[in-house]
């Protein structure tokens, strides 16, 4: 058994090779090629909670579990909001193969799947990217974006108008990118193609109005039934994919607030990017459609990743197996 740090990981790890991994993830689950239960989540004090995300994948003979910490005011400290450790475990005879940490895995892995599900929803022309909250999933989901689509300029917003400044400074001299500091979500969003809503918001902070037809949307920040980022009208507006339906359901308060709302119905989850990512489900249909990827984050999505950097640093192996 191996303990890895994050350092490890974001050796191992790079964004490209996630990407593909978070592709077959999403397929995997989309097609029950793998097990998983909705997370068990153990309220602390506040907003705090105490997550566990197991999930068993019988063809690459592995399992395991995510358990961390979410405190979502801790960006307010310059703490990270999520903290923890991903068990990876073998299944030929159940021993426990690495603890992998989940902050460097959680954040890598959640800005691979926005691009691996943009690759196939958001216009092949799509390169102006908004980004709001500028934290460390927006400097990732910028990072892996500009993967899969040829960027030519970002907009970043934040509720910490610092933040936001430091962030385009940043990010502009990283990637070579023009990158504007915002002074509203709306201003940010208004000419984009590309939007990642990366807060931890409970109430909208976008609406239909600030979104231009044909816009791709990576709804990321609000993983809780209570909690949204996306306004009902806009949800309503867009066509709406989960990464598992399962979860959404029960988890997902963009759209479940919207449902409670009256403005859409339980048909308006159209079905599971990894449908999409097969090819047996119709993503975007045309130029004008909006669409909407509302990201919850899958245990099979930090055990696939966990297990590839266990087995590169316990093989030496870079491959796509688990």
């Amino acid at each position: 058994m191996q303990v890895i740090t994050a350092s490890q990981v974001e050796e191992v790890l790079d964004m490209q090779r996630c990407i593909d991994l978070m592709k077959t993830a999403l397929i995997a689950l989309a097609e029950g090629e793998a097990r998983q239960i909705v997370r068990p989540v153990l309220p602390l004090s506040g907003k705090n909670l105490l997550g566990m995300m197991p999930a068993f994948h019988g063809a690459g003979k592995v399992a395991g579990v995510k358990v961390l910490t979410v405190f979502p005011d801790n960006y307010q400290q310059g703490i990270p909001s999520h903290q923890g450790q991903v068990l990876v475990f073998e299944t030929e005879n159940g021993r426990l193969k690495a603890i992998v940490d989940a902050e460097a895995i959680t954040g890598i892995r959640t800005a691979a799947a926005s691009a691996a599900v943009t690759q196939v929803l958001a216009r092949p022309d799509a390169s102006r990217l908004a980004i709001l909250g500028a934290g460390l999933q927006g400097r990732q989901h910028l990072r892996a974006l500009r993967l899969v689509r040829q960027l030519q300029q970002v907009t970043v917003w934040d509720i910490r108008p610092e933040a936001a400044s430091a962030y385009a400074e940043e990010m502009e001299k990283e990637t070579g990118l023009p990158v504007r500091a915002c002074a509203t979500a709306a201003e940010a969003t208004r000419e984009a193609d590309i939007i990642c809503t990366l807060t931890p918001a409970v109430e909208p902070i976008l609406c239909a109005a600030d979104v231009q037809p044909g816009a791709h949307i990576n709804a990321v920040g609000a993983c809780a039934p209570h909690a949204r980022e996306l306004a009902a009208d806009l949800v309503a507006a867009g066509r709406l994919f989960v990464d598992w339906k399962e979860a959404a359901v029960r988890e997902a308060g963009d759209y479940l607030l919207a449902l409670k709302e009256g403005a859409i119905t339980e048909e308006h989850i159209l079905g599971e990017v990894g449908q999409v990512l097969a090819g047996k489900l119709p993503g975007r249909l045309n130029a004008s459609d909006i669409t909407i990827f509302e990201s919850l984050g899958q245990a099979l999505q930090d055990l696939m990743a966990a297990n590839y950097v266990a087995n590169v640093l316990l093989g030496g192996k870079r491959n796509d197996s688990l």
